[in-house]
C-alpha cells in the first residue's frame, strides 16, 4: 500500500543528477562567515572576541533569550570579529568571521553520563541542533513537550522537493546512525512508535531500511530499555508529501486541527538529517557545525552531495562543484518549489542549507503574469484545501477579513497553486503576503 494525502502536484523530480553521488567532503574555506541567526527565533549571542583562537566545535555564540540555539565554529582558526555580512535576501546581518588555520583541531562536548529523556533533550539543546530540512526550528523546543508523550514520532524521509538528494544519501549511506538518531528523538518526545515515511521513488532507501534490525517487525529496544517500534511506510511520490501536516496524514491518518501543532494530533515530526545530527550530538558528542548539502542543476559541471561547513561562502561551494553562475537562469537555495532565490554568492551556508541549485534556461522559466482565467486549478492543487485565487483577489481589494475566511492563515507556502496556474500568476507570494499581513494586524 502506498500512502499519501489529498491534492498536490507532480513536478519533474530531476534527482537523477545526484541520486548516485555518494556524500563527499566539500570545500575547506579560507574564511567562514558564521551567521548568528541560522534558526527560527532570537539570534545567538557572541561569546568570543577578535583575536581569539578556536577549534572546530568551539562554542562561539550562546542561545539568545526565548526560542534560540547556540552556534559553533566550523573551522579551527582565529576569530576576526563580528561583521555585517550579506544574507540570502540581500540584507546585512551579524556574522562571526573566522580565519581558517587548516589545523583541523577539534573540540567536542563532554560525554553524556546517562541516556535518560532529560539528558538527551539537554544534549540536543546544548549541541545547537535545529530542523535540517530547511525550517531550522530549534529541535529541543520541538521535542520538549513537557509531561506529555507523543503517540508517534514521524520521520520525514519523503524529500519531495525536486533535485534534493542529501537525505536519500544519508538514509542509504549512514542508515545505522540515522536510525539510532531516530531512537534518541523517540526518547526525547516519549514516543514508543516511529514512522519513517519514504517516497516510492527511493526504492534503494526503502530496501535498506526495511531490512535493518531496528526496523524489523519484532521491534527494537529504546535507549531507556523499553521496547519501541520503528515502522517504514512507503509514500506516493507527490509534492508536498514532506510537508508536516500532509506527512502526518499520510503516515498515520491523523489531522492536525487548524491553528494547532502536530503534538495536538499526537505526533512530532523530524527530518532525516535532523535525526543524524541528534545521533552525532548524543553518541559522538559533536555539536552542529556542518551538514550534507546537495549541489545540483544543469549549470553545474559536477553535481554532488557534500559535507559543507557552516559559514562557507556559496561562491566556494559553486567553485568546488564547477557551477557556472553566468549560465544559470536562476540560483536557488533550497528546493525549486519553496527555496529562496540567491541574491549573491557572497551569502553563506547555515544549518538549514539543504541545497544550492544552479538552474539553466531549460529548468527555470521567466514568468510574466496574465489575468486569471477562472479555471480553479489552484483550488484543485492546494494540499490544504484553500482557495488561492480568492485570497489573492481579497488581498488586492485590501479585504483581509475575506482573505482570512478563504484560509490564508492555513497556507503552508508550498507553491502548488503557482505551479499549476496557466496564467502564471504569483499566487503563493500573494497568499503568503496576505497571511503575513493578517498576522501582523492581529486579524
Amino acid at each position: 500500500m502506498v500512502n499519501t494525502f489529498q491534492n498536490g502536484v507532480h513536478p519533474a523530480g530531476s534527482k537523477y543528477l545526484t541520486r548516485g553521488a555518494a556524500i563527499e567532503q566539500g570545500p575547506i574555506p579560507e574564511k567562514v562567515y558564521i551567521p548568528l541567526s541560522q534558526h527560527i527565533g532570537a539570534p545567538a549571542v557572541p561569546v568570543v572576541e577578535a583575536g581569539q583562537k578556536v577549534k572546530k566545535g568551539t562554542l562561539i555564540a550562546k542561545a539568545g533569550q526565548g526560542l534560540s540555539a547556540p552556534v559553533f565554529s566550523s573551522v579551527a582558526g582565529t576569530v576576526k570579529g563580528v561583521v555585517s555580512h550579506i544574507t540570502l535576501a540581500g540584507k546585512k546581518r551579524d556574522h562571526i568571521l573566522i580565519e581558517n588555520d587548516f589545523s583541523e583541531e577539534e573540540e567536542r562536548l563532554p560525554a553524556l553520563s546517562s541516556f535518560d529523556r532529560e539528558s538527551v533533550l539537554g544534549r540536543i539543546a546544548e549541541a545547537g541542533v535545529v530542523g535540517m530540512g530547511g525550517a531550522a526550528f530549534p529541535t529541543f523546543a520541538k521535542l520538549n513537550i513537557g509531561q506529555r508523550n507523543a503517540d508517534y514520532l514521524i520521520v520525514n524521509g519523503a524529500e519531495c522537493e525536486p533535485y534534493i538528494t542529501c537525505d536519500f544519501r544519508i538514509m542509504t549511506e549512514m542508515t545505522d546512525k540515522f536510525l539510532k538518531g531516530v531512537r534518541c528523538a523517540m526518547l526525547a518526545c516519549g514516543a514508543k512508535k516511529a514512522i519513517v515515511g519514504v517516497e516510492d521513488n527511493k526504492p534503494e532507501a526503502i530496501d535498506i531500511l526495511s531490512t535493518h534490525p531496528l526496523c524489523l517487525p519484532g521491534g527494537a529496544e529504546g535507549l531507556d530499555g523499553e521496547p519501541v517500534k520503528i515502522i517504514l511506510k512507503k509514500l506516493k511520490t507527490k509534492y508536498p508529501q514532506g510537508a508536516e501536516k500532509q506527512l502526518i496524514y499520510a503516515c498515520c491518518k491523523r489531522v492536525v486541527p487548524e491553528g494547532k501543532l502536530p503534538i495536538d494530533a499526537g505526533a512530532v515530526v523530524v527530518n532525516v538529517h535532523t535525526a543524524l545530527s541528534i545521533f552525532e550530538a548524543v553518541f559522538e558528542n559533536k555539536p552542529s557545525y556542518e551538514r550534507v548539502m546537495t549541489v545540483s542543476g544543469r549549470a553545474v559541471a559536477h553535481p554532488k552531495n557534500i559535507w559543507v561547513k557552516t559559514g562557507t561562502l556559496f561562491r566556494d561551494v559553486a567553485d568546488f562543484c564547477g557551477a557556472d553562475d553566468t549560465a544559470a537562469e536562476s540560483i536557488v537555495a533550497g528546493g525549486p518549489m519553496m527555496g529562496e532565490n540567491v541574491f549573491s554568492l557572497k551569502a553563506c551556508t547555515g544549518k538549514g542549507s539543504s541545497s544550492l541549485l544552479f538552474l539553466d534556461k531549460t529548468e527555470s522559466e521567466v514568468r510574466e503574469a496574465e489575468p486569471c482565467i477562472g479555471c480553479g486549478k489552484c483550488v484543485q492543487a492546494c494540499p490544504m484545501g484553500l482557495m488561492p485565487v480568492y485570497i489573492e483577489s481579497s488581498l488586492f481589494a485590501k479585504d483581509l477579513e475575506s482573505a482570512k475566511k478563504f484560509g490564508a492563515k492555513s497556507c503552508i507556502g508550498c507553491g502548488c497553486c503557482s505551479y499549476v496556474c496557466p496564467a502564471k500568476r504569483y499566487l503563493v507570494q500573494s497568499v503568503k503576503l496576505a497571511k503575513k499581513t493578517i498576522q501582523e494586524r492581529g486579524i
